[in-house]
């Protein structure tokens, strides 16, 4: 359950205490920048280059999701079925979410590579 917490926060996959993006993600066009370390750990972020492109798949899984989610609450509450509406609103809740889907991608992602280490979490910060 904390290491769902944790990257539902967007928090360091080691110490789930330090900030895992350089400003927290807004709706529409805001880009998603992952920090070079933690600051409360020092855990190097950027393991090699190009290392955030594997969270693309991610990414493309939870699109998939919330497209699965609102087409089926479109087919609970509407009685007729335009699917012209329903591919408009997929495509402006992708459009407004994607910038917390990419983060929640990228620190998935690099929850694959990076575990949690509880001698980080509680040392101070140097």
């Amino acid at each position: 359950m904390d290491k769902i917490i944790s990257i539902l926060r967007l928090k360091c996959p080691t110490c789930r205490k330090g900030a895992f993006l350089e400003k927290q993600p807004r709706p529409f066009w805001s880009w998603v920048k992952v920090k070079d370390q933690c600051p409360y750990c020092h855990t190097k972020f950027k393991i090699e280059p190009s290392f955030y492109y594997g969270s693309m798949y991610i990414a493309y899984a939870l699109g998939v999701g919330v497209m699965g989610i609102l087409s089926g609450i479109y087919f609970l509450v509407v009685s007729e079925i335009y699917l012209l509406r329903l591919f408009f609103l997929i495509v402006g809740a992708l459009l407004v979410l994607n910038p917390y889907l990419n983060a929640w991608a990228k620190i998935i992602w690099a929850n694959f590579f990076l575990s949690y280490d509880p001698k980080l979490a509680q040392s101070k910060k140097s």
